[in-house]
């Protein structure tokens, strides 16, 4: 089956909204003739809406970062889907490492927040990923295991495919450290197996994406393997140029 590539740009608690308007115009020109790859940007909740207005009708879809499972209550400091649905944003980052490791993200919220998430009308990006403990230990798949298995508990079969999942081993977050491409390919070829628990339609419509110290010059390489569909990239999506080499390499 063949699935689009996806490249999307976690900015993290980077930009702020002059700073964003910068960037975004030197990277629509970059990425206007990249009609096979989707594009994203994954900003902060400041960003979201200048971002909405000034990538209307390009190929770029807008981010947000994180998202709480209820549509309002007493959550201070939490967004709800309705509230990033009103802002027209494309889709949400949902359990990415640094919100695991920072600020308590557990499986079990994620297992209520993705399908809510679906149900909005917003493309979901799970993140899932080991330490390098784990990975020394041998316990990747174990984690990956618990990981993809909890956060799509409760997806309705039919939206499963539309989940995007993105693998990035924490300990090549920010490092400097990239899997290598084997490891990319059989982590990613794992995650894909995983959705197949639940359905086999499904593991070959999801998309899996690779992240972790994802650059310019080393993107081709990971970007041709078999199960890995696209990236997420940190650090080199600060930068319009670097983030547009990436977006055509996997074209």
């Amino acid at each position: 089956m063949s699935r689009t590539p996806f490249i999307a740009g976690n900015w993290k608690m980077h930009k702020t909204v002059e700073e964003a308007e910068e960037f975004i115009q030197g990277l629509l020109p970059r990425v206007y003739a990249a009609d096979a790859v989707d594009v994203g940007i994954c900003v902060p909740y400041t960003a979201l809406t200048p971002m909405v207005d000034s990538t209307r009708g390009s190929r770029v879809g807008v981010y947000a970062q994180n998202m709480h499972w209820a549509d309002q209550g007493a959550y201070t400091g939490e967004v709800s889907a309705p509230m990033l649905t009103e802002l027209e944003v494309t889709g949400v980052v949902l359990g990415h490492s640094e919100r695991r490791q920072y600020f308590g993200e557990t499986d079990e919220a994620l297992q209520k927040k993705v399908p809510v998430a679906l149900a909005a009308g917003l493309t979901t990006i799970l993140c899932v990923g080991e330490t390098e403990d784990e990975r020394e230990r041998g316990d990747t798949e174990r984690k990956l295991r618990h990981q993809i298995l909890e956060g799509l508990e409760k997806v309705p079969l039919d939206r499963l495919g539309e989940v995007v999942i993105a693998y990035e081993p924490i300990w090549a977050i920010g490092t400097g450290l990239t899997a290598t491409p084997q490891q990319a390919q059989d982590a990613c070829a794992f995650c894909r197996a995983l959705v197949a628990h639940f359905s086999k339609d499904a593991a070959e419509k999801v998309r899996v994406l690779y992240g972790g110290s994802v650059k310019p010059d080393n993107a081709k390489e990971l970007l041709a393997l078999a199960d890995v569909d696209g990236a997420l990239v940190g650090g080199a999506s600060l930068d319009p140029d670097s983030l547009g080499d990436i977006v055509d390499a996997a074209a």
